[in-house]
């Protein structure tokens, strides 16, 4: 069975995205400076399941499309899914989607929606992602869902791509994970162009 990874780009000062996030200022105000490394390089890598196109340094571009071959699945929150549009019904990563939310949108639940809603929480939807992944790793996407999962310790692995940026305030990576301290290994450090890329191990 495959990892449950978290990967995000975040600022120094522990933001993945700025103040007033919304469907029409989906990063926040700021927040796109977190994702400038994304064309600082001369190294075209496509984004699989979308038509975005990414032009990265050399050891970037390595390490994505090593990470972006072992994904399978992905999960997130409804807040994302709609902050992103739905991804224009195209969801990154080009694999299986689930959704966690209450109240799942009529609109996207057809036969062959690229997107399946759980509303019995993590544990169920880490599982399903899981199954569908057939082997290969599941991508745990927004900050909620990841602290979610280090709270149930369902999380193995955490990929931040640290950027030279410091946005002040926004939406805060680390927030709400509970009293009791979280080890983690690393094991993993890449520099790229405008970025460092951090791999840890959680240890349970």
């Amino acid at each position: 069975m495959g990892k449950v990874i978290f990967d995000n780009s975040m600022s120094l000062d522990g933001f993945v995205a700025g103040p007033n996030d919304s469907p029409e200022n989906p990063m926040g105000d700021g927040g796109m400076r977190l994702f400038n490394w994304y064309s600082s390089g001369d190294t075209e890598i496509p984004l699989p399941g979308t038509d975005m196109v990414f032009k990265v340094s050399r050891a970037s571009a390595e390490l994505l499309q090593e990470e972006w071959s072992k994904l399978g699945a992905m999960v997130a929150g409804r807040r994302m899914f709609d902050i992103a549009g739905a991804w224009g019904g195209n969801p990154p990563g080009g694999g299986n989607c689930f959704i966690i939310t209450h109240n799942p949108p009529s609109e996207w639940i057809y036969k062959g929606s690229p997107f399946t809603f759980v509303t019995d929480g993590i544990e169920s939807a880490i599982r399903q992602a899981q199954q569908a992944a057939g082997g290969k790793n599941v991508g745990v996407s927004s900050a909620s869902i990841m602290q979610q999962c280090l709270k149930a310790g369902l999380l193995d692995e955490i990929h931040i791509d640290l950027t030279p940026v410091l946005l002040g305030g926004g939406v805060r990576l680390f927030d709400n994970l509970g009293a009791m301290p979280v080890d983690l290994e690393l094991v993993r450090v890449v520099q790229g162009v405008g970025v460092i890329h951090l791999k840890y191990r959680v240890v349970k």
